[in-house]
């Protein structure tokens, strides 16, 4: 789909060059202040995301005190 607007000049004064020339000054402006295209950031599935979110860890990041990986009995 192409959401560019087409360019028409309604001077009746205006020669054709004059006419092209706005036209052609106008279509460069707008190419220079388009909006950039982003790449869409990649997305992170919902339990991942909520994890993260939480602060969940799959290990323990400090060992215990004196080597014992699980002291309370987990």
């Amino acid at each position: 789909m192409n959401r560019r607007p087409q360019l028409t000049i309604v001077a009746p004064a205006a020669s054709p060059e004059e006419a092209a020339a706005v036209v052609a000054a106008l279509e460069q402006f707008m190419r220079e202040t388009a909006p950039v295209v982003v790449q869409a950031a990649p997305r992170v599935d919902r339990w991942t995301r909520t994890a993260l979110m939480e602060g969940v860890a799959r290990e323990d990041e400090m060992p215990a005190a004196w080597g014992d990986p699980h002291p309370w009995g987990r």
